[in-house]
This record gives C-alpha cells, structure tokens and sequence, in this order.
C-alpha cells in the first residue's frame, strides 16, 4: 500500500513529498517538468503524471503550459495559488536578457499614485502578451544595445529580479507614455522621485537612447520642475532639430509651442504644475 504523507488538508505520495521538500529547500518560487525529472529522477512522462496529479490535489498551480508554482501549506484546502507576478515575469522571458520596466518599474520604484493593472517587461526578444494567473503581461521588445540602466530589485530574501533604475524608467517612459498613462502621470513619478533622481544619469541615458522626443521632454520637464540649472540643460538642448512634437502623444496636436524645447504642449500647463502639490 502506498505510503502517504498528511500536511494540513493535503496528501502527499512519497514522489510528491520529495518534490514540495526539495522545492522549497532550493527556495523555486516555480518550477518546470525538467526540474521535476532533476529532483525526482523520474522520466519525462512520469514527471507530468506526478504533477497532473499534484495540480488536482492543490499541490500546484499551472501558470501556463509546463511552468508551476507550489500552493503553500498554509493556505489550507486552496487549490490555486499565484507567485508574485513579477518572479512569474522573469520565468515568461525564458532567460533572455530583460527587466521590468515603465509602469511597472515606477510600482517597484513607489514612483506612483495609482496601482498599475498590467506588468510590463522590456525585453531582447519578441514576446506575445498574456495573461498568467490572473494578471496580464505586455512586452516591450528593445535592441541589444539598449539593455542599459538595469538594477536588481529582492523580491524576496532569496529571489529578485532585473528592473530598470529610477533614472532608466523614466527615460522609458518618456519614449512611451502611453505605456503609463500620460505624461502627467510621468511627470508625478519625475516629482516624488526628485530627492532621488541623478539628474546626470538621466540625461545621459536620454542621449545615449538617442530618441529626440524623449530629450526634448526631458529637458521641458526638468525645466518645468527646476531640478537642473541651464548649463546641465545644455547637453540636451544643442541635440534639438527642427521640427515640433507633441509633448503628450496621447492627446492631439494643439496648443502653444515652445521653440526652447520643440514642443507642442498639447496639455493644460495647469495640470503639469499641481504635479507639485499633489
């Protein structure tokens, strides 16, 4: 008779029992099929017996076709469970280079005032959206040479991920505003950051990105929030060509132009200026 082993409200096969131990020795917030077959010694096939029949007694939860996470003991008779989204990003790149970015990195970075409702990963490789676990996933695709400006952030004792630093994240978002909301909501994160900010290192990832808007937006945003001097300015300023571009993408081409930074500021300046109260 097979031996089996209680754990809460859950019951474990000796297969099993080996597997959740193991798991949670190496501190896997997922795991695949190899490494049941690595853990366990079972073949292919026997590995996703085990695991069919661990999802049907909530062991685990399947995230997507052959990616995992355990359902912790302590949630009692839950047969679902979902890591943090951001570990589960990192797995979705399948370890191509990437990092979390835009809204998501301003999350990690306590850069906004309202919860972000997508995770958004840049990465070097096509990757279509999805949705996992409940939340949805969209990836940016960025060239090689743009895999700059990325910090680790510990999103436990034992797991992190690659995200964008402060400075990187905004030079992101300038280039997308969409992919955070507006430029308003750009220019709250540039504010609650500013006791932070490197205003250098933003500028010098603006350049190096090499995207005239997001000089031209940076530089009208500094500028607007006095967080450089006109020397430090210069450096985007003389990168200027002709030719005028909306401030904010997502609204229409209309209102005043500013001929210091080529901008059409197509947005109240109002709004831009309780950014600093808010």
């Amino acid at each position: 008779m097979t031996q089996e082993y209680h754990h809460g409200f859950k019951t474990l096969g000796p297969r099993a029992a080996q597997l959740v131990t193991e798991l949670n020795e190496q501190h896997y917030t997922t795991f695949t099929i190899p490494d049941v077959v690595r853990i366990t010694s079972l073949g292919s096939a026997s590995a996703r017996s085990l695991i069919r029949k661990a999802e049907e007694r909530g062991l685990v939860t399947r995230l997507r076709p052959g990616l995992f996470n355990l359902v912790p003991f302590e949630l009692g008779r839950a047969k679902s469970h979902v890591e943090n989204p951001y570990l589960i990003a990192r797995e979705l790149v399948g370890g191509k280079d990437y990092f979390i970015s835009h809204g998501s990195a301003f999350e990690l970075h306590r850069m906004v005032t309202q919860p972000q409702l997508k995770i958004t990963v840049s990465a070097v490789k096509r990757i279509r959206p999805q949705t996992v676990g409940g939340y949805t996933y969209r990836f940016v695709q960025i060239a090689d040479d743009e895999m700059f400006g990325v910090t680790k952030h510990w999103i436990t004792k034992q797991e992190s991920v690659a995200i964008s630093d402060r400075e990187r994240s905004i030079v992101d978002a300038l280039r997308n505003p969409g992919l955070l909301g507006g430029i308003t909501e750009i220019a709250k994160g540039l504010w609650m950051t500013r006791d932070m900010l490197d205003v250098q290192r933003v500028i010098t990832y603006a350049i190096r990105l090499d995207i005239g808007v997001v000089q031209r937006r940076l530089g009208y945003l500094l500028e607007l929030y006095g967080l450089a001097d006109a020397a430090t300015l210069t450096q985007l300023q003389k990168r200027l060509t002709a030719g005028y571009q909306r401030l904010d993408p997502l609204f229409p081409a209309k209102g005043r132009r500013t001929a210091r930074w080529r901008l059409q500021i197509n947005i109240d300046p109002e709004e831009l200026d309780t950014v600093r109260y808010s």
